[in-house]
């Protein structure tokens, strides 16, 4: 059930009595820019920290000890060119607990709370909770250099998708996060809650209708004026008279780093996305596919490799961690398997098995209410309808031919490589 609660609110339960647990997500849908990402991911945390009745952790911790350990936790994640600022509930079904105890309108009513009543001072956030935060998110966009997997996936981001908010990683820029002040944020947290579409999501044992009630009353106080669109993501597609890009940066690590990045030369819509799923587990985004069979095992050129396609901002990556010196062969490798691909090479047995993998995570996803909270916040932002079963099934068909249109489909644009040896090169 998918339901209009007020303006640009919206409200999506899953009943399932298969879990004993409730999990319930508020989203506030805003566009992820330059200028408010570091705001964005420091908004839940202080919010977290406390609200006008409960104004610390502790007794924020003993309330949610009191709902048999109930855990709301803030979330800030980047879909597209959108960013979703709220918080993540999960809690024991009152249903399969010895007294019956109403958690599910507890648990909203104290969610709820964390929201629209924050701890506050002078009418602003409290200044102390927003510099511990702003602090420690300057210390997680500093640590990100650590996990060079990951760095070397954002530098390729940024690189690639420069002058497009695409580029901004989820927490935002060092110099972002320093101007985040009681001011700024108490301002950017106001707008939000006024202007900013929300998605609702709940999943557990409850009857829809009650969801509704208890969500409804939760979130009463919601302001709503000057609601704006749900945010979109630009999409731009390949040019293939240009050159590719590529940028190596020198670094002490042991490992070399390698992502390629690709543009698809055409748009895709929802009746594609079958198709790119399918692909995708084909050419890398399996333990059967090609990347991993034939440049990994075959050819022994990394000690991991994979490809993830974006299909909101229509863009594919392709992360492999290689020895310096096997640059130019993994590089070539993973061209030539995307052209063997494009060129019909896929075999039925490798189509088989892509379907089958796509399937089984889509169906593996119906059994975790965090991956189906993550699915329908999907299906929400990139405004589909298809449900997971849906998906599931027009995966199961998809033919050879589709996939082979994809392949052809993606161009590659940019390259970034990490490693110890060389020089320094930006752009080629």
């Amino acid at each position: 059930m998918r339901r209009r609660l007020t303006d640009a609110v919206y409200l999506t339960v899953l009943r399932a009595d298969r879990f004993k647990t409730g999990c319930l997500s508020v989203n506030l849908l805003t566009p992820h820019t330059r200028e408010t990402a570091a705001l964005n991911a420091v908004l839940p945390y202080v919010l977290r920290r406390g609200t006008a009745r409960l104004p610390d952790m502790e007794s924020l911790a003993a309330a949610m000890d009191g709902l048999y350990g109930a855990r709301i936790e803030p979330s800030i994640r980047k879909k597209g060119e959108t960013a979703a600022v709220g918080f993540c509930a999960d809690f024991p079904d009152g249903a399969f607990l010895p007294d019956g105890k109403d958690i599910l309108s507890e648990t909203a009513m104290l969610l709820g709370e964390m929201l629209l009543d924050p701890a506050t001072r002078g009418g602003r956030l409290r200044a102390d909770y927003v510099e511990s935060e702003r602090e420690k998110l300057l210390e997680d966009i500093e640590a990100e250099i650590n996990d060079k997997r990951a760095y070397a996936g954002q530098r390729l981001t940024e690189i690639m998708f420069r002058g497009e908010s695409y580029g901004v990683s989820k927490l935002g820029t060092l110099a972002g996060a320093r101007k985040v002040s009681v001011q700024t944020l108490t301002r950017h947290y106001k707008a939000l809650l006024a202007s900013a579409p929300v998605e609702i999501f709940y999943c557990g044992a409850e009857e829809p209708s009650r969801v509704e009630r208890v969500v409804r009353e939760a979130l009463a106080a919601l302001p709503r004026s000057g609601v704006g669109p749900m945010p979109v993501t630009k999409v731009l597609t390949a040019d293939r008279e240009t050159r590719p890009k590529t940028v190596r940066e020198v670094m002490d690590v042991t490992q070399g780093r390698l992502v390629m990045g690709f543009r698809f030369d055409r748009l895709f819509d929802e009746t594609d996305y079958p198709a790119m799923l399918v692909f995708n587990a084909a050419f890398g985004g399996s333990g059967a596919s090609r990347l991993f069979l034939n440049v990994r095992e075959r050819m022994a050129l990394c000690y991991y490799i994979s490809s993830l396609i974006d299909r909101q901002k229509g863009a594919m990556f392709v992360s492999a961690g290689i020895r310096p010196e096997d640059f130019s062969q993994t590089y070539d490798g993973v061209l030539r398997e995307l052209a063997a691909i494009g060129d019909g090479g896929l075999e039925e047995w490798e189509l088989d098995a892509a379907r089958r993998a796509v399937v089984s995570s889509i169906y593996a996803s119906l059994d975790d209410q965090m991956g189906l909270e993550a699915m329908y916040l999907d299906r929400a932002v990139s405004g589909t309808n298809l449900r997971p079963e849906e998906l599931a099934a027009l995966c199961s068909t998809v033919e050879a031919g589709a996939v082979r249109n994809v392949a052809r489909a993606a161009v590659l644009t940019h390259t970034f490589f990490l490693t110890a040896e060389g020089e320094h090169v930006e752009e080629t």
